[in-house]
């Protein structure tokens, strides 16, 4: 069972780079649905996959200069993200400590997650019809930035599917754009979130092994889905991203249904 992990972290973190939703909106639920680690082991081990894949793929595209992330308006995007990740982190650790049995709060993070992409499918379907409303606004966009990162990290994604929608409707980007600014969020976010966790001495029960694995199946999916996203069309990462809700919000929903029978 443990080559799951870096097989799941290197597929999730692929279509997680081509898409901008991070990898941690596959890992999560997925772990979840095989039980294979505790709430808070999960939370922890798909952060830190995300990070690295978010460190790289963030600091490639930088170097290369060919980024497309847009710094006047994703900094403070990013900044309200590490405020939010370290609210996310706080709300995760005292809902995890009060319930009973402790796998019910699979069942919250499941419905919660359900709810969001199920919104995200709606606006990706409509998403033609609905005219987008630009924000510049600094603090505003400090404000979208908190709650996109405590949502991430309370549910221990690093990102999700509603990063993409959030950012083509409020900031009218394209799709690649939107990709690469929301690594660029999901980088400070966890960044923040995982410095409480180091500082506060919380770290979950873990094996090394499986973290380091993780971590190079986040870095190499990082690389490879760098590598496909510039080869791939906006259409065709629109329909790989609709794909990706779909199956996201089917392993949500059964979740939700198998740790709150």
């Amino acid at each position: 069972m443990e080559l799951l992990f870096p097989l799941i972290s290197l597929l999730a973190s692929l279509l997680g780079a081509i898409c901008g939703i991070g990898g941690g909106v596959i890992i999560k639920p997925v772990l979840d649905l095989f039980g294979l680690a505790d709430a808070s082991t999960i939370n922890f081990l798909s952060s830190c996959t995300v990070l690295s894949m978010s460190i790289y793929s963030v600091a490639r595209g930088l170097l290369a200069r060919d980024s497309l992330v847009d710094l006047r308006l994703g900094t403070p995007l990013a900044l309200g993200a590490a405020a939010g990740g370290i609210l996310g982190n706080r709300l995760f650790r005292i809902l995890a400590a009060s319930f009973s049995p402790s796998t019910a709060i699979y069942a919250v993070q499941s419905a919660a997650l359900s709810v969001l992409t199920a919104l995200t499918l709606l606006y990706t379907l409509f998403r033609a019809k609905i005219r987008p409303h630009p924000i510049r606004r600094p603090a505003v966009c400090l404000l979208i930035g908190l709650l996109l990162g405590l949502l991430s990290s309370f549910l221990g994604i690093g990102g999700g599917p509603f990063n993409l929608a959030v950012l083509f409707f409020f900031f009218d980007m394209d799709t690649k754009t939107a990709a690469q600014n929301s690594l660029y969020i999901i980088l400070f976010s966890q960044t923040a979130n995982l410095s409480v966790t180091l500082l506060s001495h919380s770290l979950p029960v873990f094996s090394p092994t499986i973290l380091l694995s993780m971590v190079l199946g986040g870095l190499c999916g990082g690389a490879a889905g760098r590598f496909f996203c510039r080869r791939m069309s906006n259409r065709a990462i629109d329909r790989l991203f609709l794909s990706l809700i779909v199956g996201i919000l089917f392993i949500s929903l059964f979740n939700v249904w198998q740790y709150s029978a």
